[in-house]
């Protein structure tokens, strides 16, 4: 990912019912399912049913000569099955379109989850952390405040002691005008933090600041960068800036290398390796490939959910699969 200097910022119901006439059991049942590496992935769903069994008040014994006959005892009521749980979309790799990753609907709709709904969402999904870190469902730090930034761009981030990942989500969300799913979407795309964080993921959250110009193309993270809050609202910072400038930064000599219309895309960091000329059709995909800059080759849309050959890069497959598992067609 490129970045441009900007300001900088550091980091149960207990139910009691009476027991009249009736015994009402109540039954919830939760599942979860998840995609592995190169880029994972999660769905998850819960489903409850009350069944209820009518218990019949004991008839009085008469007092004439002739026996009164006994009420029929009710049948204890048949609860109705739940009904099927959608299956999560199947993902082909067919469907895949270079040049319409997102659609800008889907990518700057900020009020596509709530606060609740993002700490929901982190609830709902497998996760195994390392390090001794939390999940994001527990994990909690002290945010910054950051100015509002040029008109047109992002809005303040007011900061606070001991906010929830999903408060900083959802408070970066709004401040930027990008949509929560996608950042959501980013942060697994690049680090795994959903279901696997780790004390190194934390820190490069989003993959802000890390291009790929380490050995044999790995990330170069600078450190200046790291923190949660940090990533997170640099990330969608960044998306605000591409959105605002889709051709170049006023005062900077140089243009963006992804944008609207045709262009050349790689399949991977090796240059050798290839690519294709893509007409990049809306604003949020070209946002996409100045972010990650490749395409997936054929063998990585062939193993749509595993990888590829030594020239495929998964990025932005991975964000689009992972969109189109956790929350529906991305276009």
């Amino acid at each position: 990912m490129r970045a441009p200097s900007i300001p900088s910022l550091v980091r149960r119901r207990s139910a009691r019912r009476s027991i009249v006439t009736a015994l009402v059991a109540a039954v919830g049942v939760s599942a979860l399912l998840f995609g592995g590496l190169p880029g994972s992935s999660a769905a998850a769903a819960t489903r409850e049913q009350v069944a209820a069994t009518a218990t019949p008040t004991p008839t009085p014994k008469p007092t004439g000569s002739t026996p009164a006959t006994p009420k029929p005892t009710a049948k204890p009521s048949t609860p109705a099955p739940a009904p099927a749980q959608p299956a999560p979309p199947t993902v082909r790799g067919t469907d895949f379109d270079p040049g319409e990753i997102i659609s800008d609907e889907n990518f700057y709709d900020a009020n596509a989850m709530s606060e609740a709904d993002v700490q929901a969402f982190f609830a709902s999904q497998p996760c195994t952390p390392k390090d001794g870190v939390p999940c994001l469902a527990d994990f909690r730090d002290s945010t910054e405040s950051v100015p509002a930034a040029e008109p047109g761009h992002c809005e303040a981030y007011r900061g606070a002691v001991n906010e929830s990942a999903a408060r900083i989500v959802a408070k970066v969300a709004h401040a930027c005008g990008i949509n929560p799913k996608v950042l959501l979407v980013l942060m697994q795309k690049e680090q795994s933090l959903i279901t696997g964080p780790s004390e190194y993921g934390y820190a490069r959250a989003m993959g802000w600041g890390c291009p790929d110009t380490g050995p044999n193309f790995s990330a170069s993270c600078d450190a200046d960068y790291f923190g949660f809050q940090n990533q997170v609202y640099r990330s969608a910072w960044q998306f605000r800036q591409y959105t605002l400038y889709p051709v170049n930064v006023p005062g900077e000599s140089y243009q963006r290398a992804y944008h609207l219309g045709s262009v050349y895309i790689q399949y991977s960091p090796d240059a050798a390796c290839g690519g294709t000329q893509v007409d990049i059709r809306n604003q949020a995909t070209a946002n996409l490939y100045l972010y990650t800059p490749y395409q997936p080759n054929a063998a990585a849309l062939a193993n749509v959910s595993g990888t590829g050959d030594a020239c495929s890069a998964y990025g932005n497959r991975n964000f689009w699969r992972l969109y189109t598992e956790w929350f529906g067609p991305a276009v």
